[in-house]
């Protein structure tokens, strides 16, 4: 039985080794989920600063402009501060 026991090890590495590689791309997967979030926040906050300084912003521009930095502060909570790249 210790071939058996040997094999047996070695496809439970092998389970441990692919989970593990799993758990790290579901968390790059969630990462880049999350940065795209950041960018498209990071979007709206620009289009809503640029149509308010051409003259075409929004009645509710504070409230939006308040809600829009909320979010990437939280973003920046959870998951560090923004970058330029």
């Amino acid at each position: 039985m210790g071939i058996l026991d040997k094999v047996k090890g070695q496809a439970a590495a092998a389970a441990s080794a692919a989970r593990d590689a799993a758990q790290k791309g579901q968390t790059k997967v969630d990462e880049f989920q999350a940065r795209r979030g950041a960018d498209q926040t990071l979007r709206k906050l620009g289009l809503a600063v640029y149509l308010n300084q051409a003259g075409r912003g929004s009645a509710t521009y504070e409230q939006d402009v308040t809600g829009l930095v909320e979010s990437l502060a939280q973003y920046e909570a959870e998951h560090g501060p923004l970058t330029a790249e």
